[in-house]
């Protein structure tokens, strides 16, 4: 691989010019253009126009009719996107781990499924004593309930609770608490399943459905009267689940999700990756996944002051008030309640919350009201006495990537070019206007700041820098750094006195164009959601700009540097999708392989847009440089 060679008229430019150096370019190129909060808005702004309608049908009829094809399209295309199909209709393998001693009226057993092969959970069976005829049933769903799992004590009280009212209930573990508290079980690391072509949400939803079907295949159980509750994160499952699975009757979600709007407007709601799995938003929200529920009761609770998320006054509107002609399409208004909590009002499934979901299902399931939860504090089990025991090489999410990736058969030959169009959902973004925000010229350089606004509503900043007395028409660099603009002075210096001239970019997310600190990752996360790829945006910023230089700067040719393994994805993205743009790419301190980011492993967080959809199912670096190899790309 070749640099691309400098001209003649370059190298006399370069002889004659001013040495520009190092120093002299980073004074330029730290000084700021573009706020975090001003990116923030332009994110929000570029979201919010694609937040799906709710319309209301004309009739019942209309509805099951369109929350037929939701449920379907949800479940094929999105929830079981890329997961192995034996898997998905897998029959249940669940092992009895033996009994522990339960309290008056109940018993208490330990169950242990297998979710895929070789990944198993952990879940606490309590059993009432007495059951005439078939008993109703209910899935307790975990949330953050941090290393106590699923023996939190407010979730063992409902259980047992459950149990005394006559009501088969599972206690069921999640990713990262409890027994399945590992490090690799960090739910971030779903992000690695996106990357190898199996959406992370199929995984979690697997993990809560298994219990279902456990609940289900139970000949003492009552097929029409099945729950699920839960707390947070259980919430998100709870409505997640028993939205797309019409065998769950009945649906009590607490303090779990929003409206898409709602994480626009308060960063506290944005939740987490899998509450916003990739594709999941397109063409359905949270208030379409509630308004599937209807005709079956559904009872919403939320608290008055969380200290956390999902505020009851801030989502109401958008989640119970904008649901209820749905249910009244059905008569069934009854059957949609709301409850805020005022006591203790905080992020919560304390007493009051628990009072009402016994109220709720004694009314839906036509049992004994229940007021009060005697005994039930004195029957609380240690974490040790409910521990179920799960296998020494039990599988974790990390680990399961990193199997699926080991299996990756990649295709080759052809024009793969509108595959990874497809992949990274690439859209030309032309540059709309160019903000001349400052300028220098003296001691040999010349320098133009910029504030790149494209036509999709988001922005990039570039300073353009070269030699005085340099060709007007001279190569042209495009210079990226992760670290920002500043951190790549001496590269630009460089080029400078090369007698190129030089663009130092900060891309969408890097930089000056970046939003605040720690918020990238929830941005990214609600673009993949709503079917965007970050890491595409970004190669057609790239692209953009690339064409700006030629065709109102008048470079000849433009050539790609990059520091880092984001604009290295972004820039060998760029250029295997336009490979006649680019004159050559040089990457250093790069990965030679996205399984990099597996075997690090590089977390979700500190390089968000790496993590598209089937990305490394489909493509490697070898293969995007081998697309780009018309400019030669190079890597140092």
């Amino acid at each position: 691989m070749r640099l691309t060679k400098i001209t003649l008229a370059a190298l006399i430019a370069h002889t004659l010019a001013a040495q520009s150096n190092t120093g002299q370019v980073q004074k330029v190129l730290e000084q700021p253009l573009l706020t975090p909060d001003v990116v923030a808005f332009e994110l929000r702004q570029y979201l919010r126009a694609k937040v799906p309608k709710l319309t209301l049908p004309a009739s019942s009829d209309q509805w099951i009719t369109e929350a037929r094809r939701i449920r379907e399209r949800v479940l094929h295309d999105v929830v079981f996107h890329g997961w192995p199909g034996e898997w998905v209709n897998a029959p249940l393998k669940i092992e009895d781990a033996g009994e522990v001693p339960g309290g008056q009226g109940y018993r208490i057993r330990k169950l242990r499924y297998e979710i895929v092969p070789g990944l198993w959970s952990a879940a606490i069976l309590y059993e009432p004593a007495a059951i005439h005829g078939k008993a109703p049933a209910v899935l307790n769903v975990n949330g953050h309930v941090g290393p106590l799992g699923k023996a939190i004590e407010y979730k063992q009280k409902r259980c047992i609770q459950q149990a005394k009212m006559g009501i088969m209930s599972l206690n069921v573990e999640w990713f990262n608490f409890g027994e399945l508290a590992r490090k690799e079980n960090e739910h971030w690391f779903g992000a690695h399943l996106d990357l190898v072509g199996a959406n992370e949400i199929g995984l979690f939803y697997l993990a809560m459905r298994k219990g279902l079907d456990y609940l289900y295949e139970r000949p003492d159980v009552d097929r029409n009267r099945i729950g699920v509750t839960g707390l947070s994160g259980g919430g998100w499952q709870t409505i997640v689940l028993t939205a797309l699975d019409e065998r769950v009757t009945v649906s009590i979600p607490v303090a779990g999700y929003s409206a898409f709007v709602s994480r626009l407007e308060r960063q506290a709601d944005v939740g987490d990756l899998e509450q916003n799995a990739t594709d999941l938003l397109v063409g359905q929200d949270y208030p379409q996944l509630t308004a599937m529920r209807a005709p079956r009761p559904t009872l919403l609770i939320y608290n008055a002051e969380d200290d956390c998320c999902f505020r009851a006054a801030l989502v109401k509107p958008y989640i119970f008030d904008a649901v209820q002609p749905f249910f009244r399409l059905f008569n069934a208004e009854d059957r949609f309640a709301w409850h805020e909590n005022a006591d203790p009002g905080d992020h919560n499934y304390q007493l009051d919350n628990r009072l009402q979901s016994y109220r709720f299902l004694a009314t839906h399931f036509g049992l004994k009201p229940v007021n009060s939860e005697e005994g039930v504090a004195a029957e609380i089990k240690s974490f040790e006495e409910l521990t179920v025991g799960l296998p020494k090489d039990n599988l974790t999410i990390l680990g399961l990537a990193r199997q699926l990736a080991d299996k990756i058969e990649r295709p080759h030959g052809g024009d793969r070019r509108p595959e990874l169009r497809h992949t990274v959902r690439y859209n030309d973004a032309d540059v709309a206007h160019t903000w001349a925000l400052s300028n220098t010229k003296s001691k040999g350089l010349e320098t133009r700041s910029y504030r790149f606004d494209f036509r999709n509503g988001l922005s990039a900043t570039g300073v353009w820098l070269h030699a005085i007395g340099a060709p007007d028409a001279a190569p042209a660099t495009i210079v990226l750094n992760d670290k920002g603009k500043p951190a790549g002075a001496a590269a630009v210096s460089d080029r400078v006195n090369r007698g190129e001239q030089v663009l130092a970019v900060d891309l969408l997310f890097t930089g000056d164009a970046a939003p605040p600190k720690g918020e990238s990752s929830d941005y990214t996360q609600m673009l993949a959601a709503t079917g965007d790829r970050p890491l595409g945006m970004e190669a057609a910023h790239l692209i953009a700009l690339a064409r700006w230089l030629k065709n109102a700067i008048g470079a000849k040719t433009v050539r790609l540097e990059t520091t880092g393994i984001r604009n290295q994805l972004a820039a060998l993205t760029a250029a295997a999708i336009e490979p006649s743009l680019f004159s050559g790419v040089v990457v250093r301190d790069g990965m030679k392989s996205l399984r990099h980011l597996m075997d690090a492993p590089v977390e979700y967080e500190s390089a968000s847009e790496l993590f598209c959809l089937d990305l490394y199912e489909q493509f490697d670096v070898d293969d995007l440089v081998g697309m780009a190899r018309q400019q030669q790309a190079r890597s140092e």
